[in-house]
């Protein structure tokens, strides 16, 4: 599978648990619809929900006149795996690498101002890096 491909999967299990509390193992084999497991999407999912408390306090600290409770599902999840791939994955993923897949999701997943909306949020979070 390709990485990109593996964000999306990714993003579209973090939701899936986010808005309905299924258990991880549960929503990773939903989106993958009968094809074969990845490793890099199980580390994704699982890696965010091990650090969702200090990936949350990272948003939290770099939204202006918003709180994380207002932020759009599909962004705030979106957000929350971007953030991880920069601080757990950097070693493995350049940052702009990172940026760039989260805005092109964010233009298939989001509304018309997520994807400003994230780029403006994670390179915030990259300078802070």
């Amino acid at each position: 599978m390709k990485r990109r491909t593996a964000r999306e999967k990714a993003l579209q299990a973090l939701f899936q648990i986010d808005m309905s509390k299924v258990e991880t193992n549960e929503a990773i084999e939903h989106v993958l619809e009968d094809q074969p497991s990845d490793a890099y999407l199980t580390k994704l999912v699982e890696g965010v929900l091990e650090h969702q408390d200090e990936i949350d306090q990272t948003i939290v600290n770099h939204l202006e006149k918003w709180s994380i409770e207002r932020l759009a599902h599909v962004d705030r999840s979106l957000l929350r795996l971007a953030i991880y791939e920069l601080v757990y994955c950097k070693e493995e993923v350049p940052a702009n690498v990172v940026l760039d897949e989260a805005i092109e999701i964010a233009k298939l997943y989001g509304d018309d101002q997520s994807s400003r909306f994230i780029n403006g949020l994670l390179s915030k979070v990259k300078q802070a890096l």
